[in-house]
């Protein structure tokens, strides 16, 4: 449907509100008018209240890929990389948050960043920070993806690369899509693996940490490490 007067004002009044009071709009609303740039002549309040019934959240819908996206009718590359755009500045702004200080002195700050980044997302994901030795980040890495009773070949490949990074420390991270971030068995054993090896080339491994939804469990905080 092609932009009418209604629309137009309707627009108007939706930016005014969100440049007067961005808090006192539902999360539809936001997403309707970020549409609404990225599709400027159509009616997007629809698509915006089936994006958000079909994602469940505004932070599910922002963190999904964008093949689960392109599967809602109505919903382009365009719309896609509006989302996209959302969820990259949002990441970046946390991140900035602790770039550039020492993470065990930016606590907070990182778990918000993981929390936002690994919360949200369906498959099972083990990634390790690596830390020099003021335990500031040097480099953030994809370890393995799916169940991480399978990732225990990898404790190799993760020492490996410690040492090419010259990193003095580790911090692994993973997320439990169940929404529970309870350690298994499984977990326990392979962080044990991984503090082990690292320790016999004076590698320390600070912390594990497991996101689960909104929520989190550090093995440090809980006496495992």
């Amino acid at each position: 449907m092609g932009d009418t007067p209604d629309h137009q004002g309707h627009r108007a009044r939706l930016r005014s509100r969100l440049l007067e009071d961005a808090d006192g709009l539902a999360d539809y609303e936001l997403v309707e008018y970020l549409l609404a740039l990225a599709v400027p002549r159509r009616d997007t309040k629809p698509l915006a209240k089936a994006l958000l019934r079909e994602f469940g959240s505004l932070a599910q819908l922002v963190s999904a890929d964008p093949e689960s996206l392109r599967r809602i009718d109505g919903l382009g590359d365009t719309g896609i990389a509006a989302l996209k755009i959302v969820q990259a500045a949002s990441l970046r702004l946390l991140k900035g948050e602790f770039r550039d200080k020492p993470l065990l002195s930016s606590w907070d700050a990182l778990l918000d960043w993981l929390r936002a980044d690994m919360g949200p997302i369906d498959v099972e994901r083990v990634r390790v920070l690596y830390l020099n030795s003021r335990n500031m980040l040097i480099r953030d890495e994809l370890a393995s993806e799916g169940s991480i009773d399978q990732s225990a070949i990898y404790v190799r490949e993760i020492i490996k690369r410690a040492l090419e990074l010259g990193a003095s420390a580790i911090i692994l991270v993973h997320n439990h899509p169940s929404g529970s971030p309870e350690p298994s068995r499984q977990d326990i054993a392979i962080t044990k693996d991984i503090a082990g090896a690292a320790a016999k080339l004076g590698i320390a491994l600070h912390d594990h940490i497991i996101i689960g939804g909104a929520d989190y469990r550090s093995f440090r905080a809980m006496g495992l490490l």
